[in-house]
């Protein structure tokens, strides 16, 4: 037991100097192509950006750092929950639904892991506040920002990748206009991962799951399963980049952009960035057996 513990161990260390050669391989490639003639032409041709429609909004209102801070609050806690849903051979108690008043029906109540049930209220919380965001983003026009509407955004997203890569950074205006791999990354992270996080999770819910057999033949439960755990990852790589890149290339000016609504390099943004640590901090510390069997006791029962 002793040995294979050595050798996972050994394996996980191992992954970060193979990360940092293959990055570095990655950083000479990148410059390497960008010196092609060709390349910069076509750079020069397509710098980075996609045209927005006239009228499009400038700024991000205070609501979206509302929003963004939410969001990122729920989706931390919610791969974190997941992962120990995943990994946990015996979870710290079970909790079972109380089968009274507005939550009475016919089926009688499913018994779940103290994680699950984390894991499914935090759920309720990020769609919660998913629809809020959409439907805001659609009222104030927001969304022409995350949403590409000329096909230039496919070779302007590969120059800034190329950029990125090399080390060069694209300039970053995202005020006024993401760059387009920002455009594309987002549209997919709110329009097509998040989407499949929800369907798919529901498709897996305890409960539900056996209500949804008719659908057995398209959508499988081993299919749900299949596509869930990627999409979890997906997040966790995306939020690591997105993190990394709103640090390296302005983190004043960009963390003013998603905390305080405003386009300076003051240090409001960023206070307001640390406080948000302190806060999930705080709650990733709190998150106990001892304190999450009080809260799910307040709708169920909890035991061992």
């Amino acid at each position: 037991m002793g040995a294979f513990r050595e050798s996972r161990w050994f394996r996980l260390v191992w992954i970060v100097p193979a990360i940092l050669v293959a990055l570095f391989l990655l950083v000479l490639a990148a410059r390497g192509i960008r010196a092609l003639p060709a390349v910069q032409s076509f750079m020069r041709d397509f710098p980075g950006e996609s045209k927005l429609p006239e009228g499009a909004p400038t700024g991000f209102p205070a609501w979206l750092g509302w929003q963004h801070f939410l969001n990122s609050f729920f989706i931390l806690f919610i791969i974190r929950t997941g992962w120990q849903v995943r990994t946990t051979k015996r979870p710290p108690a079970y909790w079972t639904r109380t089968n009274t008043g507005l939550l009475r029906t016919k089926n009688p109540p499913v018994r779940i892991g103290l994680h699950l049930w984390l894991h499914l209220s935090l759920d309720t919380l990020w769609i919660l506040n998913g629809v809020i965001f959409f439907v805001l983003i659609f009222a104030t026009g927001q969304w022409v920002r995350i949403v590409p509407i000329h096909w230039d955004i496919f070779p302007n997203a590969v120059s800034v990748g190329i950029q990125y890569a090399s080390f060069n950074w694209p300039t970053e205006n995202g005020w006024v206009n993401y760059n387009a791999l920002q455009t594309l990354s987002y549209f997919v992270v709110t329009f097509i991962a998040a989407p499949l996080a929800l369907i798919t999770g529901i498709r897996m819910t305890p409960g539900l799951a056996d209500r949804f057999k008719r659908f057995d033949r398209v959508f499988p439960l081993p299919v749900a399963r299949a596509i869930h755990y990627p999409v979890m990852l997906f997040f966790a790589a995306f939020i690591a980049v997105h993190v990394t890149l709103v640090l390296v290339t302005g983190a004043l000016r960009n963390l003013n952009h998603m905390y305080a609504s405003r386009d300076d390099y003051t240090w409001w943004g960023a206070g307001i960035f640390a406080i948000s640590l302190i806060v999930m901090a705080a709650a990733w510390v709190a998150v106990r057996p001892a304190i999450l069997s009080s809260l799910a006791g307040l709708t169920g029962s909890v035991r061992r």
